[in-house]
């Protein structure tokens, strides 16, 4: 579905354009074309393939869609898939961002995503002596919108992590806890996918030899990388929290197992004690002197009670019980 068909000119908008006048609009001088589809159909990428010309593979991958975040050239040409993401009642949801840049058109397609880039456009408009660098321009802002929606996502998995940490030492909580921080690090996962490639690809777009059409626009592509590389450090940082909060967790788990295995050792040697006196005045011998005492039977009992008493305070004491 096509959303916008803009051209631009001297930074400034130029005209909204149908699909069939982009090639008037491209053989200008100082003029480049912006347009954004949203779920593309068959149709609508063969006709933006013939307009701008697009290398054959790029458009394969728009096409099919599943794909890693990156940063490929094409000739003159650049081709990034990014992902973007969604945290919705706690489970996250992805969608791509396909993006062709080159000397004079940038081409977004949005596959499966309710998040849109009119906010991008505005902003971009607004800043005309920014839009004369053209499609490179576009391109970093698009990108850096996709990478500024990372940040609040950070925030609620970090706000997450705060309260599963206030729980982790009460008491019965430990199952509950488990299952709570295997789901926060399976989120975690998920961001990284998206954030450690895409990190990976930009740093080529203002490093060395960077592609042509970004050629004015490093700095802002470095700005880019050094906000992906906060985030994935505190990926990082938040995974190893939560790999150190399983291990506590764990050894919550069993030291709880140890306090109920501490309490039933203690009981079964009280009872143990008890039932060794019954056993051996339950042996019936005829010539066992007890039997035949008047006051056997109450002395018996208040020796095992004595005794059991006697091992419930130890216990006790030893904190066992």
């Amino acid at each position: 579905m096509l959303i916008n068909c803009v051209a631009y000119e001297n930074g400034s908008r130029l005209a909204d354009l149908q699909a069939e006048e982009i090639s008037d609009y491209l053989a200008r001088p100082g003029c480049f074309v912006w347009v954004a589809l949203r779920d593309a159909t068959e149709q609508e990428l063969d006709q933006m393939k013939e307009e701008f010309d697009l290398h054959e593979l790029a458009v394969e991958d728009a096409r099919h869609g599943h794909q890693r975040p990156k940063i490929e050239e094409y000739g003159d040409s650049v081709f990034a898939v990014m992902h973007q993401l969604e945290l919705n009642e706690g489970e996250f949801s992805g969608s791509e961002v396909n993006v062709f840049v080159g000397r004079n058109y940038v081409l977004s397609v949005r596959n499966r995503s309710k998040q849109h880039f009119l906010g991008v456009r505005e902003r971009c408009e607004r800043e005309p002596h920014l839009l004369e660098h053209g499609a490179g321009f576009v391109f970093y802002a698009l990108m850096d919108a996709v990478v500024d929606r990372y940040f609040p996502i950070m925030d609620g998995l970090e706000s997450e992590l705060e309260d599963i940490e206030e729980k982790i030492f009460a008491k019965s909580a430990a199952r509950t806890s488990i299952e709570q921080l295997y789901e926060l690090k399976r989120k975690i996962t998920f961001l990284k996918h998206a954030v450690a490639p895409l990190m990976d690809a930009t740093g080529k777009l203002f490093s060395g030899r960077g592609p042509v059409v970004c050629a004015n626009t490093r700095d802002y592509f470095r700005d880019v990388y050094d906000h992906l590389t906060k985030i994935n450090a505190s990926l990082d940082t938040i995974r190893d929290t939560v790999s150190t909060a399983i291990m506590v967790n764990l050894s919550m788990v069993a030291i709880e197992e140890s306090e109920v295995n501490k309490k039933l050792a203690a009981w079964a040697g009280i009872f143990a004690v008890a039932t060794a006196f019954a056993g051996i005045w339950g042996m019936n011998f005829k010539f066992m002197p007890e039997l035949q005492w008047e006051y056997g039977y109450p002395v018996a009992l208040l020796c095992i009670s004595s005794t059991c008493a006697f091992l419930y305070s130890r216990f006790k004491r030893a904190g066992w019980l």
